[in-house]
This record gives structure tokens, C-alpha cells and sequence, in this order.
């Protein structure tokens, strides 16, 4: 890339995608430190309730593909700002489920709406990346995760005052409603491609060689990007429970766990656009693998409140950098249409989101939570093997 220096405009919009970022990350996290409160007055057990958090990264993978062709009609801008708004209506049904059925069907919907946002959003990111002609798309993801734990300490907030759920849930909806419309005024104009320049396929053969090339890349990349769902998984929908049933603590400590994750994940994609340019993308996604697998690993074996939140924080850091790599490398690959390399692996990613609470869910009731959890020291392990088909360095060739 070659560096340029941003217009007003630019930084303008670069602020309005991290405003979105923001948004994205801290509605559905305002819900996460409540679950053991909905699974207590539905009287769920953990394979129950797995399957209906299942609904959201079902509905993610269901809408996750049209999003491009949402893209294409209405620009990433209006899909990911108004997007984001309908997200937040959505979220105010889940405190009316009578059931889990009516509760998976809820997520269901809120999941296709954020993949369709998490993309849009993204592919806006890209744009206004291009206009810097350097690395930033570590620092939206950063900022994703700043609202994850402002979101997650409002949940935990509200379930340690009791407030209830309705008043809670509104409350968030309205804020950042408010937010991602204010943003919305200041993205970029034009068409989706206008700041990318890339040079014509030289010849079918090699168009056909390097789309062949780019399958085998992208199946590889949706195994590193879900193994960095399976991860952000762990903490989001099994950490409060953890933490609350086999540890015994309050419903405010327990929301902590969420919290652990998401607050290292930011302190290492604040952080990661200059360690990337340091060490090389693959060194830093490896060694981020290692240190999950085994943070994760101590904790399990040392079972206390402490080691548990040590671990789940070791783990966000590990995979902080990780599915903005997938992402970036994905982007980046030859013989692929704009924007359908980003497309393909974010909709792997939410297999990812999808497989994994019924499979956690499901180790537990057979074993115990503690032995379910072992899937984030498995999936640290196969990010350790898999990140050499990363990208080194921005501007690497694929």
C-alpha cells in the first residue's frame, strides 16, 4: 500500500465505521451476563440452552451470503447504520420468550441481522482503508471490542442491581440507535469499489489457477476464523455459566468472565496493527494461538475464580488478531470478485458461532462444563498449525 495522508472526510468516516464497530459490538453483549437469568426462568438445561443460542449463528449463516447482494442495492453504509438500528429493535423481543423454540427464533433473527451488519460494516472499513494506504482494520475490530466489554458491563451491571431485563434491554437499544444514525451521516459516498485499484487478470488460465488456489485458501481461512468463533463463543455464551454454577459466584462476578475475554481481546487489536507490522501477521496469530491454548489449559486445570478469568483473558488475547487476518488474507486473494473472499470466510465464521454452543453445550451435559471448555485449548492448538496460510505483512502477495 502506499501511504496517503486522510482528508477530513476520511478521518470523519473512519471515526462513523468505529462508531459502528462500537454499536455492533455492545448490543448483543448488554444480553451475554443475563443468560443464566433466562436460562433460570426457562428452566433450560446447558444442551437446551445451546440450542437455542444456537438461533443466532444459525441465522447468521442463513442471511450471512445475501449480504453482499444487500451491499450491492443499498451500500454497506445504509445496511450497516440502519442495519444496526433494526438489530437493536430486535434484541427488545428476547425478554418476551415464553420458551427456548421462541427464544432460538428471536436470536435467529438477530443473528441474520448481524451478519449482514458485521459485513457491511466491514467492507465500509475496507473502503476507508484504502483511502489511508495502511493497515486499520485491527483498530475497527479493537473498537468492536471496546463496545463488546462496555456492553458486557452493562449486562453485568443490570444483573447485579436486578434491574429488569425489559428496562435494561430498551435502554441499550435506544442509545446506540442513536449512535449508529449520527455515524451514518458521515460515511463515505459513491459506489463500493471506488477507492479500489487492482490490475486486470491477465489470462483465464490464470484466473482459473489462481481461483482453484483460492478454495483451497479460503477452506483453510474459514477453519482459522471459526476456531476465533469458537474462542469468542467460549466466553460469550459459556463464561457467566461457568463461573456461576461450577465456581459458585454472584451473577455480577460471573458477567466478569465475558468481560475478561473481550477486555484483552482489545488491549491486543488496539495493539495489533503494530505488532503485525513488527513480527509478521503469521507470528503473531501463531504465537496468540499457543498462548490461548494454553492460558485456557492452566485455568481448566487450576479450577478457581481467579485462574478462570486469567484464562479467559489469555484466550481473547491470543485470538485478538486473528479473524481480522482471516478477513484481510481472504480479501486479498487473486481470482476472486471484490468482496466475496470477505464474504465467504465471514459466513464461515459464523459456522463457526453456529456449531459451537450445541457442542459445548453437549460435552457438558455428558461430562462436565469444565471438559467443554477444553475445545478452546483445541481450537488455540489448530490456530497454532493453520497460521501459515496467513498473509505476513499488508501488501504481501497472496
Amino acid at each position: 500500500m502506499t501511504i496517503a495522508t486522510p482528508t477530513a472526510p476520511t478521518r470523519a468516516a473512519r471515526a462513523a465505521v468505529a462508531a459502528l464497530f462500537l454499536t455492533n459490538g455492545a448490543l448483543f453483549a448488554n444480553v451475554v451476563p443475563r443468560y443464566p437469568e433466562i436460562k433460570s426462568s426457562l428452566g433450560l438445561s446447558n444442551t437446551v440452552l445451546g440450542a437455542a443460542l444456537a438461533g443466532f449463528p444459525l441465522g447468521a449463516l442463513v442471511a450471512g451470503l445475501l449480504a453482499s447482494l444487500a451491499i450491492r442495492r443499498f451500500r454497506s453504509s445504509r445496511v450497516a447504520a440502519l442495519g444496526i438500528v433494526l438489530l437493536a429493535a430486535t434484541t427488545l423481543l428476547i425478554p418476551l420468550a415464553p420458551n427456548w423454540v421462541a427464544l432460538g427464533a428471536i436470536l435467529f433473527v438477530v443473528g441474520a441481522l448481524d451478519a449482514v451488519v458485521d459485513v457491511a460494516q466491514n467492507a465500509h472499513g475496507l473502503r476507508v482503508q484504502r483511502l489511508y494506504g495502511r493497515s486499520i482494520v485491527n483498530s475497527f475490530h479493537g473498537v468492536w471490542s471496546i463496545g463488546a466489554v462496555l456492553g458486557g458491563l452493562m449486562g453485568a451491571a443490570a444483573a447485579g442491581l436486578n434491574i429488569s431485563l425489559t428496562v435494561h434491554l430498551g435502554f441499550s437499544a435506544a442509545l446506540f440507535s442513536l449512535v449508529a444514525l449520527v455515524a451514518y451521516r458521515f460515511l463515505l459516498a459513491g459506489p463500493e469499489d471506488a477507492e479500489r485499484t487492482e490490475p486486470a487478470t491477465t489470462s483465464t488460465t490464470s484466473r482459473r489457477t489462481f481461483t482453484a488456489t483460492a478454495v483451497k485458501m479460503l477452506a483453510a481461512l474459514g477453519v482459522l476464523a471459526a476456531c476465533g468463533a469458537l474462542v469468542e463463543d467460549a466466553g460469550a455464551s459459556w463464561g457467566a455459566i461457568y463461573l456461576s454454577g461450577d465456581l459458585r459466584t454472584s451473577a455480577a462476578t460471573a458477567g466478569l468472565a465475558f468481560v475478561a475475554l473481550q477486555g484483552a481481546m482489545t488491549i491486543g487489536r488496539l495493539t495489533g496493527d503494530r505488532a503485525v507490522d513488527r513480527f509478521g501477521q503469521r507470528t503473531v496469530v501463531r504465537t496468540g494461538g499457543a498462548l490461548a491454548a494454553v492460558g485456557m489449559g492452566l485455568a481448566l486445570a487450576v479450577p478457581t475464580v481467579g485462574t478462570a478469568l486469567a484464562g479467559f483473558a489469555l484466550a481473547g488475547l491470543g485470538v485478538a488478531t486473528l479473524v481480522p487476518a482471516a478477513m484481510h488474507t481472504a480479501d486479498e486473494l487473486p481470482g476472486l470478485p471484490n468482496g466475496l473472499g470477505l464474504t465467504v470466510v465471514s459466513w464461515l465464521l459464523r459456522v463457526g458461532f453456529l456449531l459451537s454452543p450445541p457442542l459445548v453445550g453437549f460435552i457438558a451435559d455428558l461430562t462436565s462444563l469444565r471438559v467443554g471448555l477444553l475445545t478452546v485449548v483445541l481450537a488455540g492448538v489448530t490456530t497454532f498449525v493453520l497460521s501459515r496460510v496467513l498473509l505476513n505483512h499488508t501488501g504481501d502477495p497472496a
